[in-house]
């Protein structure tokens, strides 16, 4: 009998994946960068974009090395999930509403929870396997890496900014976003573009959050049939 050319990784092996330990070195970057954010921000900013920037790059180290992983993929969510979290937090007490903020949390959070849950009850390898929707956003927006980089880069540039621009605590949302956008310069034009991306990431959060949940009914439904 031949024997399998692949030889099973050991659990150890899989831990020290190269892409996990960018996933590693992700989290090692906020950890450093989350406490110095209100004593130096530009530290924080960079620390920040530069673990955001991470998050593509162990997408190309997995197809790379061919070292995809369950485990990756949950600890790339994970991280990706907590570090927006953090920095929504941290928005909704520099900025009046706060509420606004702590929305978008819980709709990142939910769409996410509710597309990665509907995935496994679907057998499916991945969350960003959409080819079965209907929804020509949805599709196009998992279905071209370009297209969902644009946006994901959108949300988290918009979210820098607004915290790098922020004088005091409690400023007002609009007031700031209209000063800044009014401003002939470079931010005001990065703003404008993240803007844009970031009203078409949140659109994708709440069709995502809606198609899945449709799963995890129509699952309901047919366990009782």
């Amino acid at each position: 009998m031949a024997k399998n050319s692949r030889a099973r990784p050991s659990k150890l092996a899989v831990y020290l994946y190269i892409p996990n330990l960018v996933g590693y070195a992700r989290i090692l970057m906020n950890c450093v960068a989350f406490p110095i954010c209100f004593s130096n921000k530009n530290i924080f900013g960079i620390l920040y974009f530069i673990s955001f920037v991470c998050d593509g790059l162990d997408g190309w180290c997995a197809r790379k090395f061919n070292q995809a992983s369950t485990f990756g993929a949950v600890l790339d969510m994970v991280t990706d999930r907590i570090s927006t979290a953090c920095l929504l937090v941290i928005l909704s007490q520099a900025y009046r509403p706060g509420l606004v903020f702590l929305s978008l949390l819980a709709l990142d959070i939910a769409s996410h929870w509710f597309q990665m849950y509907s995935t496994f009850l679907l057998g499916k390898a991945s969350h960003k396997d959409v080819k079965d929707s209907t929804n020509w956003l949805f599709k196009a927006y998992y279905g071209n890496r370009m297209f969902m980089a644009y946006c994901c880069s959108a949300c988290e540039v918009l979210y820098i900014i607004l915290f790098l621009v922020a004088k005091k605590q409690n400023d007002s949302l609009m007031a700031v976003l209209i000063a800044s956008l009014k401003e002939c310069s470079l931010t005001s034009f990065i703003l404008y573009l993240s803007l844009f991306g970031w009203a078409i990431k949140q659109t994708v959060n709440v069709i995502q959050m809606k198609t899945a949940a449709d799963v995890c009914v129509l699952h309901d439904i047919n366990k009782r049939a």
